[in-house]
C-alpha cells in the first residue's frame, strides 16, 4: 500500500507502473496542474481531483461527487493501466488528494495501488529530479466494475444516524468538525454522533506514515473496536475521508467504507441533523 521514493525510483523506467500526480487546492482549483507542469516525478500523468477523480456536480450530490466508474476506468486506461499494472499516486499533503485516486482505483476493482509514502517532499528532500515534460497517453486495454459496497449513500448514513453499532469517522480538522469555523460549505458542525480523527493524525511531520500498529490503536479507540465493515469515513466532500480509510486499511483493519459525498451533500438537505458544538 505505501510504496518509499527508492522504491519507485528503481521503477521509473517500468511500463507496466503508471505514476499519477495528485497535488490539488481546495482554494485554487489550478494550482495543481500548474505545480504539475512547473516539475514532477518523471513519467507521471497529471489526475486533476476536480475532473478526473469526480463526476459532475447537480447542486445536491457534494463539491466532489463520483465519476461512474466507466469515465473513471476510461481516464486510467488512458493513462497506461491495466488490470495486472502497479499503480502509484502522490501528492504534497500527506496522501490527502492521492488517497482519492487510490480508493477509487480499488472501487472499480484494482489492487495493485500505492501511495508514495512522503509524497513529493520527501522526492525532492532526497535531491532527486523532477521532470517538465508531459508524458504522452499510452492507451491501454483495463477492466472496472465498482463495489457498490465499499459506499454509503447520504440515505445509508441518515438511516444508521442513531445505529451505535456504526461508527462515523470525520475526517476534517477538528474545529471544521465542531463547527467553530467552516470556509468552505454553507453549513458548519457534523454529523451526530460521528468522532473525528483528523487525516493529519496519521502522519509523522514529515507527511511520512506513522507506524500501522500506533494507526491500528487509535482506530481502535476512536471507534470501540467496532469491525471494520463497521465505519464509516467522511469529511468536507469525500475527498479527504479516503486518506483516513487508506489509514485503516494501512493498518490492517479492512473493510471500512465511505460517505462519498460528505458533508457538502450532507447539508444540501436543511432536514437533515446537524451538531454545531463550536457555536
Amino acid at each position: 500500500m505505501l510504496i518509499n521514493t527508492e522504491t519507485l525510483a528503481k521503477h521509473l523506467p517500468d511500463p507496466g507502473w503508471v505514476i499519477f500526480d495528485c497535488r490539488h487546492d481546495l482554494f485554487d482549483v489550478a494550482k495543481g496542474e500548474r505545480l504539475y507542469r512547473e516539475g514532477h516525478i518523471p513519467g507521471a500523468h497529471f489526475a486533476s481531483v476536480d475532473t478526473d477523480l469526480s463526476g459532475d456536480k447537480t447542486g445536491i450530490n457534494g463539491r466532489h461527487p463520483l465519476p461512474s466508474p466507466a469515465a473513471f476506468t476510461a481516464f486510467l486506461a488512458r493513462n497506461g493501466v491495466t488490470n495486472a499494472g502497479t499503480v502509484v499516486a502522490y501528492d504534497d499533503v500527506g496522501g490527502q488528494f492521492a488517497s482519492r485516486l487510490w480508493w477509487m482505483a480499488r472501487w472499480i476493482g484494482l489492487t495493485n495501488v500505492s501511495l508514495l509514502d512522503g509524497g513529493i517532499q520527501k522526492w525532492l528532500a532526497e535531491g532527486r529530479a523532477l521532470a517538465t515534460d508531459v508524458p504522452a497517453p499510452s492507451p491501454a486495454p483495463l477492466r472496472g466494475a465498482a463495489d457498490p459496497l465499499m459506499v454509503w449513500s447520504a440515505a445509508e448514513v441518515l438511516a444508521h444516524v442513531d445505529d451505535q453499532s456504526v461508527s462515523l469517522v470525520d475526517a476534517r480538522a477538528a474545529e471544521r468538525y465542531r463547527g467553530e469555523i467552516e470556509p468552505i460549505d454553507p453549513v458548519a458542525g457534523h454529523i451526530p454522533n460521528a468522532s473525528n480523527r483528523f487525516y493529519k493524525s496519521n502522519l509523522h511531520a514529515d507527511l511520512t506514515f506513522r507506524p500501522s500498529q500506533e494507526i491500528r490503536n487509535e482506530f481502535s479507540a476512536l471507534t470501540g473496536n467496532k469491525a471494520p465493515e463497521q465505519v464509516v469515513h467522511y469529511c468536507g466532500s469525500g475527498v479527504t475521508a479516503c486518506a483516513n480509510l487508506f489509514a485503516m486499511e494501512y493498518a490492517g483493519l479492512h473493510g471500512s467504507k465511505l460517505f462519498a459525498g460528505s458533508w457538502s451533500e450532507w447539508v444540501a438537505d436543511p432536514a437533515r441533523p446537524v451538531v454545531a458544538s463550536g457555536k
